[in-house]
């Protein structure tokens, strides 16, 4: 009883109220019960079935933060994210990538192009919201900007030099 309450009481980190959160994966089971959960943490969510529909919606709406499904129809969640980060306006969104295939969890660590997170299938809730901590800053907002700066030192560093 005293670890369960100590967890509730543990000072968590949480997205300001009115974070816009894309959730894109083809299971609607996985996007009603993400979609839930954010809801009720007061997150406005977005949603997308396949990986090129939300890349428009990205583009369209500039999410706080996104969940990338690995496997989806058509565009997977590798090209998505390649896309999404060659993107001016996306480039900078934290994206946090999903997945319950094991080829595709071993591949994300081969082939780590960007994303800022990884939670595999199934997840708690707990998880869930670990994970969503894991990119927020001290304001409880996802960081972008801050990261921007980041990765664009590294590519100059990767650069050979003019």
């Amino acid at each position: 009883m005293h670890a369960g309450r100590e967890r509730r009481e543990r000072d968590r980190r949480s997205a300001r109220p009115g974070t816009r959160v894309l959730v894109i994966d083809d299971s609607p089971t996985i996007v009603a019960l993400l979609k839930r959960m954010l809801q009720q943490n007061h997150c406005d969510v977005l949603v997308a079935y396949d990986g090129e529909t939300g890349i428009e919606i990205a583009r369209r709406e500039v999410p706080d933060l996104i969940f990338l499904d690995i496997v989806l129809p058509g565009i997977d969640g590798f090209n998505a994210l390649r896309t999404l980060r060659r993107d001016v306006v996306t480039k900078d969104v934290p994206i946090i990538m999903i997945s319950g295939n094991a080829q595709a969890t071993e591949q994300f660590y081969v082939q780590r192009i960007g994303a800022d997170d990884f939670m595999k299938k199934p997840f708690s809730r707990a998880e869930v919201f670990s994970r969503i901590a894991s990119v927020l800053d001290e304001n409880g907002i996802p960081r972008h900007a801050s990261r921007s700066g980041h990765r664009t030192e590294a590519a100059a560093q990767a650069a050979p030099p003019a």
